[in-house]
Order: structure tokens, then C-alpha cells, then sequence
């Protein structure tokens, strides 16, 4: 909390003002301090007059271009005007290679051969969701509060030197670096190289973003530095291996088929010279990656965040879409659970949308709680966020729940057996006799649920129609006993299925025809934004979530161990976490496939799978009926 010094002007400038009838410039009238009423900053400072400047930060011990010097990040900055005068504010800082746009980037072929090479063929790569400084709200809706605005261009990217390796650890140093120089740790300098200090700073960092720009603050919370109090992650990655991988397998994020590490590198690779610079890294990284086995290696290790959540000291609230397909649910989730594990203080969003910002989706109430959080830790306001529920879940379209906890509590694991014919239920049916399948490349996992009856490249299990409400929250895992053989695709892929009709976000959004004046304007920003919310269709099925395995990594993630033909091994993995309702009169389903067409590689057909449904089961995390 402010001291009252700070909010009201000094009882000695008051004294020479009554006694001389003039008022101190330091203390003039409009030379606001922050100003707290309702337990929340107010909006008192002049957007339109803040101060903007570029500072080029040092980044010490980092030279990822071999250049023979420190690389170095850009970091524009926007703050109140008063901080010339004194006053001192905290920072809400963007870090992202998105800046200066992206290249055009040809993606990895997908379809291989039977060794996992790939055949002669090439895809685009799809544009990233894109950042512009300045573009978005912080600068309207907080910098009037009492905050500075600082977006970082990382490393490889615009106006930076150093070069991109999707999430390597010289990633994590430039804006870490950035923090440092806001704590008098770290060397800034101006266009014409002179030394600048942020004397006007407090010191205290919050991070922020979506996507790569919200895996940022992961990265940075993951290294303790001193300063950083809070991240708010949106949609962000905590392991890149799960990110391009899973479980042993090479996968796609959702609309990106064929990326990786590399491609995505080259794409964010904007700074100048940038091949002549990187491009002798950029090829390493298309070496170490491995799209043939797909094992974990020390290269996936040193892009893995969780191994270093023990070193997190700021608090965390996480944002994520329950359908975002592009960074998958696992990304929260796993960092989610190390979180709570080590009590880091945190709070959770989890939103119908796709891979978006919630800012989009809830425009007022968003504003509300990340006022409140940033105010909290980052002015010492004691705002009352610490005291709501911790995690918001939007179940339905529109349909918010507040609760004390995620997974929600009364949470527990049941199992639901496979049986012949189709059967999924709570009894075994250990003498169900087996069941075969055969792999093919060109369906993909939305036809195969559709199709009705026996089909010959999938088997389909599913319960009778629900005589109440099932609500699940967390991550379900399924086991299979099944033998291969008779081909190469080495993916057992696991879909569960809501079967019913039902009004579904569709992934869209939709303009209400309302506009949220939410901060101050500028030429060119109105500090306005049309409200907007899910757009839905009603659909007779939806595929809540999937999982994927890489057979011949049945043991562990790292370790590739080839198949006997025809040998039954038993097969346990995981789905993306969820938080779903099986409506009444719906039938919960999974299905079992081998190739995902829009996710995985995509080997030559004909490998066959035969499944033992009396030895395999689906574990669901089911939420007691009362408790939510």
C-alpha cells in the first residue's frame, strides 16, 4: 500500500504555499501520485501525454549469434509523464518475437514412408496469432492507474540481436534481462549507445501474454529472478516437447501440421542478417529435434519449464481455452499441478474458446480480476482477489462457474471398462473376444467418429444413453492391451466422445453490437473494444479431448523399443486435460485409432492393431454430482 505521503502533497511544500501564496512546482496540483479508492488504483494519469522510449538491454552471458558480444533485446517502454518527476511505478511488461511479424516458412511433409522419412512433398506454414506494440489494452486501461508498459522484441526478432530457438534457454534470458535492467541489474542503453537507467521503476515486474507470448513468463517465472511478483500465462507453453511431441510421437499443434522447433525459429528470425546470423543454429535445431523417433533428448529438456518450477517465486494466474487444440490443455495443466504442488500462489481461468485471449471473451469481468491481481502484486493492494474463488470455468457457452479449486473438488478416478460390440460401461467383460483394426492416412478422426456401425479403421466403444449429468475435471488416462503388426505407424490414438446434440462454442466469436470504452484514448486507439462473445452451432457429437501414444514408447518417453509382431503389450497414456459435462441422454464414447490426420505423421496404410477390450479401460476424473 502507498504511503499517505505519497497521495497527498508534503505538509512542508503546504507551509511555504501559505506562507508565500504560490504552490511548489514539485508539488503542483496536477502532478498526480497514485490514487487508490475502492481498494483499486484509479485512472489518473494522461495516456496521451506518457512518455515512450526505446532502451537496447544487455543481455550478459548470452551471445546465441557468436558474435563475440552480449545480444542484446529492444524494449519500448510507455509511462506516465510524472515519472520524470519522481513519481515511481511498477511494470507490466509483453515479451515477444512476434513484433516485427514473421517469414514464410514452408512446414515439415508429414506423410513418410515406412522408415518415418518423409515423402516429396511440402505445406505452408499458417500465420501466428501476432502481437503490435502498443496495439492491445494495457496501455489504455492501466497505464492511467499508475503502471508502465513495457513490450520486449526478443531475441532474434526486429529490432534484437541473438538468435530464436523456440524456447531454449537464451530465449528465457532477454526478457529476464529486461527485468534485471528495471532492477538496476542489468545495462540499457539509448539509440546512440549512451547508458539509460530506469530510475523511474520500482522495481516490480508482472509478465503477460498469449501463446508464445504468454510461454515467455513461464520461461522467466522458471528462473526465480528477483523482481518478477506475478505472470499471468494465456494459452501458454510450459514443456516444448509436449508442445511439438507426445509421448514418443511426433505431433502438430492444431492448424499447424508439419511445424516444429525449427520452422517456428525461422519464422520469428526478423532481426537483420538474421540467416548469416542463425541460420548454422537454426540448422542444429533441425538435427536435434528428431521427427523419425520422436524420443525426448536434452534438447526437449532444456525447453521444459517444469523442470525448474521449484524456483518460481511469483504468483501465477493461468488462462487457458478447455478447446484450444494449438496449445494443448497438458501445457496448463502440468503446470498447473507443479504449482499447487509447491502452494505457489495462483488463480485459474479456463475459458470454451479456442486458442484466445480472454480479453475477447468476458471483455468487463477480465478487466475486473487482472485490475485486481495486478493491484494486488504489484502496487500492495489489498484488493480482495486473493479472497475469490480461485478458479472460473466456463462448463457451457456463457455458462460461468466459480469454484474453490481446479480439478474441482470431490474429484475421483472411475474406470469404465471396454467390452466387445461396441460395450463401455463400470462392469468388466473379461471374456470379451478381441477386436482388430487397420490403419489408413486419409480419413481423419472427425469421419471416423462419425461413421456408424463396424468400421474397419477404427473400433468404438460406447456406454448407454446417461441417466444423469457426468461432469469430468481433470486428466482422464485410458489402458489398452493390444498387438501390432503388418505395418509402421507406431500411433495408438485415443478420442473421447460427447455423442448427443447439443449447442457447442464453435471456436468462433461473435459481435454482440455493444462497445466497452474500458481506458483512455489516443489518435488511432479509441480505448473502446466491441464486445464480443462464443459463437456455437448445434452438433450431434464433439470429441472433448483426445490422447496419443507412440507404441514403441510404451516405457518412457525418451527410450524407443520396437514391437514383436503380433505380441500383446499393454498401452497406458494420457488425454489432454478437460472440464466437460455428459449431458443426460448423451452416450460417453471412445474411439480408437492409429494415425490423427490433422495431428500426427502420416505412415503407409495397412497396419493393424488388434485391441483386447476385456484387459483394457478408461479412466475418467469424475466430479461427485454434489459438489458442483
Amino acid at each position: 500500500m502507498p504511503s499517505r505521503k505519497a497521495l497527498a502533497m508534503p505538509l512542508a511544500a503546504l507551509l511555504v504555499a501559505a506562507l508565500t501564496g504560490t504552490t511548489p512546482a514539485a508539488a503542483a496540483a496536477d502532478t498526480p501520485g497514485i490514487k487508490v479508492e475502492n481498494h483499486a488504483t484509479q485512472p489518473v494519469f494522461s495516456r496521451a501525454d506518457a512518455i515512450k522510449q526505446t532502451v537496447y538491454v544487455e543481455v550478459a552471458g548470452t551471445d546465441s549469434d557468436n558474435d563475440g558480444a552480449p545480444d542484446r533485446v529492444a524494449v519500448d517502454i510507455l509511462r506516465p509523464k510524472e515519472t520524470d518527476a519522481g513519481l515511481k511505478v511498477p511494470v507490466i511488461m509483453e515479451a515477444s518475437p512476434y513484433y516485427a511479424g514473421g517469414n514464410d516458412v514452408a512446414n515439415h511433409t508429414v506423410d513418410v514412408d515406412e522408415n518415418g522419412n518423409p515423402l516429396p512433398t511440402l505445406r505452408s506454414l499458417s500465420s501466428k496469432l501476432a502481437a503490435e506494440p502498443f496495439a492491445g489494452y494495457y496501455d489504455n486501461y492501466f497505464l492511467p492507474r499508475g503502471y508502465a508498459i513495457a513490450l520486449v522484441e526478443n531475441l532474434g526478432s526486429g529490432r534484437a540481436t541473438g538468435c530464436p530457438t523456440s524456447g531454449d534457454r537464451n530465449e528465457t534470458a532477454g526478457p529476464k534481462a529486461a527485468i534485471d535492467w528495471l532492477n538496476g541489474r542489468a545495462q540499457g542503453f539509448d539509440a546512440d549507445g549512451n547508458p539509460v537507467t530506469a530510475d523511474w521503476s520500482t522495481g516490480k515486474v508482472g509478465m503477460i501474454g498469449v501463446s508464445y507470448n504468454g510461454t515467455l513468463p513461464n520461461a522467466v517465472a522458471a528462473t526465480g529472478v528477483e523482481g518478477l511478483k506475478t505472470i499471468v500465462p494465456i494459452a501458454a507453453i510450459s514443456s516444448w516437447y509436449d508442445y511439438y511431441r507426445a509421448n514418443g510421437g511426433v505431433l502438430a499443434p492444431g492448424g499447424f501440421q508439419g511445424e516444429d522447433l525449427d520452422v517456428l525459429a525461422k519464422y520469428v528470425l526478423t532481426r537483420q542478417n538474421g540467416q548469416e546470423a542463425c541460420g548454422a543454429l537454426i540448422d542444429s535445431i533441425t538435427t536435434g529435434q528428431d521427427r523419425i523417433t520422436g524420443d525426448y533428448s536434452p534438447l526437449w529438456d532444456a525447453r521444459n519449464y517444469l523442470n525448474d518450477v521449484n524456483k518460481v517465486k511469483a504468483s501465477v494466474f493461468v488462462v487457458h481455452g478447455l478447446n484450444d487444440w494449438n496449445v494443448k490443455t497438458k501445457q496448463f495443466a502440468q503446470w498447473w499441478y507443479a504449482l499447487a504442488k509447491r502452494n505457489v500462489p495462483r488463480k485459474i481461468w479456463l475459458h470454451q474458446g479456442t486458442h484466445m485471449n480472454p480479453f475477447s471473451l468476458r471483455t468487463a469481468e477480465w478487466l475486473r480480476q487482472l485490475h485486481g491481481w495486478f493491484d494486488y502484486w504489484l502496487h500492495g493492494i489489498d484488493s480482495g482477489i486473493m479472497r475469490e474463488p480461485q478458479a472460473d470455468v466456463e462448463i457451457g457457452p456463457g455458462q460461468w462457474g466459480r469454484h474453490a479449486s481446479w480439478p474441482l473438488p470431490g474429484t475421483a478416478a472411475v474406470p469404465l471398462h471396454l467390452g466387445s460390440g461396441g460395450h463401455l460401461g463400470l462392469l468388466p467383460r473379461p471374456l470379451s473376444p478381441r477386436e482388430t483394426f487397420t490403419d489408413q492416412k486419409t480419413r481423419t478422426a472427425e469421419q471416423l467418429v462419425e461413421a456408424t456401425g463396424a468400421d474397419p479403421n477404427r473400433l468404438a466403444y460406447t456406454t448407454g444413453e446417461l441417466p444423469a449429468d457426468v461432469r469430468i475435471s481433470g486428466t482422464p488416462t485410458v489402458s489398452v492391451r493390444a498387438s501390432v503388426k503388418d505395418g509402421a505407424s507406431p500411433y495408438l490414438t485415443a478420442l473421447l466422445v460427447d455423442y448427443g446434440a447439443d449447442v457447442r462454442a464453435n471456436g468462433t466469436l461473435v459481435p454482440t453490437g455493444e462497445t466497452l470504452c474500458y481506458g483512455q484514448g489516443v489518435p488511432g486507439d479509441t480505448g473502446c473494444t466491441a464486445l464480443r462473445t462464443l459463437g456455437t452451432a448445434t452438433t450431434p457429437y464433439k470429441i472433448v479431448t483426445r490422447g496419443w501414444l507412440d507404441v514403441r514408447n510404451r516405457v518412457r518417453a525418451d527410450r524407443t523399443q520396437p514391437l514383436k509382431g503380433g505380441k500383446e503389450y499393454d498401452f497406458t497414456w494420457d488425454f489432454q486435460p478437460t472440464d466437460h459435462v455428459f449431458k443426460k441422454g448423451h452416450r460417453l464414447g471412445l474411439v480408437i485409432i492409429s494415425t490423427d490426420y490433422d495431428y500426427t505423421l502420416r505412415y503407409p496404410p495397412g497396419t493393424k492393431f488388434t485391441v483386447a477390450p476385456g484387459k483394457s479401460a478408461l479412466k475418467l476424473p469424475v466430479v461427485t454430482p454434489a459438489r458442483w
